[in-house]
């Protein structure tokens, strides 16, 4: 069965060209200015915020690499360096041997404490300065559509 391509059109070329550019440099950027101003990338200020935000800030490894979008091997490694530094703590799993949790240190909520301003006004400074209020809803349901046709929630 020969498949017709379906290629884009030039609209859609240019509005393809001008996420990916727009994206990439705005996650470059925010990662650029948290190692600079707290000594850590955009992936670990993530998981240090994912944990924050737990219960008695604590996630299973699973969940915490599926809420980081990150894979298991890769936040295994994140996580050792998080442990080198004091900020995060493994514990094994009480109801499953294989398992393991991590736990935000009081160490690791200080150190997100103390960036977390400067993230936030990157976060102000790089995107939401730069659009309208109108564009700001419209970015807010364009996102969630996204994520929900390719989470499939």
């Amino acid at each position: 069965m020969d498949v017709m391509t379906r290629w884009l059109d030039p609209d859609e070329q240019r509005t393809w060209r001008a996420y990916l550019t727009s994206s990439r440099a705005l996650m470059e950027t925010l990662d650029r200015e948290l190692q600079r101003e707290a000594g850590m990338p955009h992936a670990y200020y993530e998981i240090l915020v994912r944990l924050s935000e737990a219960p008695q800030r604590r996630l299973r490894m699973s969940d915490l690499a599926e809420a980081s979008g990150s894979s298991r091997s890769r936040l295994s490694h994140a996580v050792a360096r998080l442990e080198a530094a004091g900020w995060v703590r493994r514990e094994e799993c009480p109801t499953d041997r294989r398992g393991q949790i991590a736990v935000l240190t009081d160490d690791g909520f200080a150190t997100l404490a103390a960036a977390a301003p400067g993230h936030v006004e990157g976060v102000r400074r790089h995107l939401f300065d730069a659009l309208s209020p109108a564009q700001v809803d419209q970015l807010r349901r364009i996102s969630e559509t996204l994520a929900a046709h390719l989470t499939g929630s």
